[in-house]
C-alpha cells in the first residue's frame, strides 16, 4: 500500500488530527518507505471510518527535523506534520508533558509553566490546524485527539468555518481549582470551545470543563451546552461537552485469548515462575500517575507480614518505557528499580522470585498471554483517564475466572463496578483488597468477572467512535 500518492488536498470528508500518525516506520533508514500500522485502540476504531469516508490522518511521523510528503497507507491518506527537535522538546516534552500532563493529573507531580513552551505549543497547534484545513473537503468532519492539540479547534474554526469539529480528551480534565494554576487557562478553554462537540472520559471530567468554561471565559452553560456570545450578547456558536468513555478492540483480545499458541505461552509463563498458586500482574507505562510504587509497597508489606510468600505468589510487573528524557520519569524509574531490587533481595529464594520486573514493551499477543497466566490484575493508578489495561484483562478472561483490583481514580471504575475498587493511597486498604482478590471464592470471582465482561463486550471501541461521531453530526446540524 505504501508509496501510493495521497488524494488531492481538500478532498477528505473525514480527518483525524492527533499528535502522532497511526503508523510506525519499519526501518530507521529515512529512505525506507516501509510503514506498519501502529498498535492501539484508536487506530483500530477509526480505520473502518477512514475507509468508508475517504479519510485522512494528520499527525507527526515521529522523526524530528524531517519533512515528508503526504502518502497513502492501508486505505488512509496520511498527512505528516513536521516537528523540529526544538519543537519536540518545547511543545511535546515541555508544555504537553511537563505542564499539561501533571496539571491534568491532579498535580501528582508539580507542573512547570514556561512562556517559551507555551509559545511553541501555540505555533505547533496552528501548524496541525493548517494541515487539517488544507486537506478537508467542504463541510468535512474533523476529529481532534487529546491534550497536545487543544488549540486546534479554534485555529480550524478561523481557517475553515464550514467544518464540523469534534475534540476528544483522552486524559482527565482537572477541577477549576487546579486548572486555575495554568497562566493560559482562558486560551485553552477558548480553543476547545470552538469545537462543536468536546468529549471526555468521565462525567466528572466534562463537569469540570463546564465549570471552567463558566468561570474563566464567562461562557453561558446550560446542561451540557456552552453558548459563545459576541460583544453584543448574540450567540455565535454553541459547543457541547459530554462523556464518551473509550474502550478496547474486544474482538481482537477475545480472539487472541483462545488461540492455542497464546494459551500455550500463558502456561509457559506460569511454569517459568515455578507454577505458583497465585500470579499477580501489573501492566503500566512507567508513569508517576500509575501508582506503581504504591503497589510495590503494598506487595512488599504483604510479604513481610507473611500474608503472601514467594513459594505461593509472584508479581509480574510490566513497566514499559515512557518519556525517559523527562527528569521526573528518570527519577521514577530509579525509584521503581530500587524498590524491586530491595524486595527481591529480601524475599527471593534460589527457586522463587518475588517480582518479575519487565521494563519493556510487548506485542499484544504476549500481553494476552500474561492476562491469561495471571490470577489477579492490579490497577492502582493515582489518576487515569480510563485505563484500558483493566478492560483488556476482563476481555481476555473468557472462562470468567480471575480478579481485578481497580483504583477508584480510573475512568474504568465507572464501568467496571464489580471490580474490587480501592484507594491506592490507602496502603492498608490496598493490601486488604489484594488479599481479598487472592482468596476470592470461585463463585464470587465468576460472578464479578461475568458482570464486568458483559459491560466490556457490549461497549467496544467501535461503539465508542460511532457514538461520538453520531453525536457530533447531530450537534453540528443544530448550529
Amino acid at each position: 500500500m505504501t508509496g501510493k500518492p495521497a488524494l488531492h488536498p481538500g478532498s477528505s470528508d473525514f480527518i483525524v488530527v492527533s499528535n502522532r500518525l497511526p503508523v510506525d516506520r519499519v526501518s530507521a533508514d529515512i529512505d525506507d518507505a516501509g510503514w506498519r500500522r501502529s498498535p492501539g485502540g484508536l487506530v483500530t476504531a477509526l480505520a473502518p471510518v477512514m475507509a468508508a469516508r475517504e479519510g485522512a490522518w494528520v499527525g507527526w511521523h515521529g522523526a524530528p527535523d524531517e519533512e515528508l510528503e503526504p502518502f497513502r497507507h492501508d486505505d488512509m491518506d496520511l498527512i505528516p506534520v513536521a516537528l523540529s527537535a526544538d519543537e519536540v522538546e518545547l511543545y511535546y516534552e515541555g508544555f504537553s508533558n511537563a505542564t499539561l500532563w501533571p496539571l491534568y493529573h491532579d498535580v501528582i507531580a508539580p507542573p512547570e509553566f514556561h512562556r517559551t513552551w507555551w509559545d511553541c505549543y501555540r505555533k505547533v497547534n496552528r501548524r496541525f490546524a493548517q494541515a487539517a484545513a488544507s486537506s478537508a473537503a467542504p463541510n468535512a468532519t474533523v476529529w481532534v485527539q487529546d491534550y497536545q492539540l487543544q488549540l486546534v479547534p479554534r485555529y480550524l474554526r478561523q481557517l475553515r468555518p464550514d467544518l464540523r469539529i469534534g475534540f476528544f480528551n483522552h486524559i482527565p480534565f482537572p477541577p477549576p481549582e487546579i486548572f486555575a494554576q495554568l497562566p493560559w487557562r482562558r486560551d485553552i478553554i477558548s480553543g476547545l470551545l470552538d469545537a462543536d462537540l468536546i468529549g471526555f472520559q468521565r462525567p466528572s471530567d466534562s463537569a469540570n470543563f463546564l465549570r471552567s468554561a463558566r468561570r474563566f471565559v464567562g461562557a453561558g452553560v446550560k446542561a451540557s451546552q456552552v453558548q459563545i456570545k459576541d460583544l453584543d450578547g448574540k450567540t455565535v456558536h454553541i459547543s457541547r461537552a459530554a462523556p464518551f468513555p473509550i474502550s478496547i478492540d474486544v474482538a481482537k483480545i477475545a480472539e487472541l485469548a483462545v488461540r492455542p499458541d497464546v494459551i500455550a505461552r500463558s502456561k509457559q509463563i506460569r511454569a517459568d515462575l515455578g507454577n505458583p498458586k497465585t500470579i499477580l500482574l501489573g501492566v503500566d507505562r512507567l508513569d508517576y500517575t500509575k501508582g506503581i510504587t504504591h503497589r510495590l509497597k503494598a506487595y512488599g508489606e504483604l510479604l513481610s507480614d507473611g500474608d503472601l510468600t514467594v513459594e505461593d505468589a509472584a508479581l509480574i510487573q510490566v513497566a514499559s518505557p515512557s518519556r525517559e528524557r523527562v527528569e521526573s520519569y528518570r527519577l521514577l524509574r530509579e525509584e521503581v528499580d530500587g524498590m524491586v531490587g530491595r524486595i527481591n533481595g529480601q524475599f527471593d529464594t534460589t527457586s522463587n522470585t518475588a517480582i518479575r520486573y519487565l521494563h519493556h514493551s510487548y506485542p499484544v499477543e504476549e500481553m494476552v498471554a500474561l492476562y491469561l497466566a495471571s490470577d489477579v490484575m492490579l490497577v492502582t493508578s493515582l489518576r487515569d483517564g480510563m485505563n484500558l489495561v483493566a478492560k483488556e484483562y476482563v476481555a481476555a478472561r473468557g472462562n470468567n475466572t480471575g480478579a481485578l483490583v481497580l483504583s477508584e481514580f480510573t475512568g474504568a471504575a465507572d464501568q467496571l463496578k464489580s471490580a474490587l475498587l480501592v484507594n491506592p493511597h490507602d496502603i492498608d486498604g490496598l493490601k486488604s483488597a489484594i488479599m481479598r482478590a487472592v482468596r476470592l471464592s470461585p463463585g464470587e470471582s465468576s460472578r464479578r468477572m461475568r458482570a464486568m465482561r458483559r459491560q466490556v463486550l457490549s461497549h467496544d471501541v467501535q461503539r465508542w467512535s460511532e457514538e461520538f461521531l453520531d453525536t457530533l453530526q447531530q450537534e453540528a446540524e443544530l448550529q
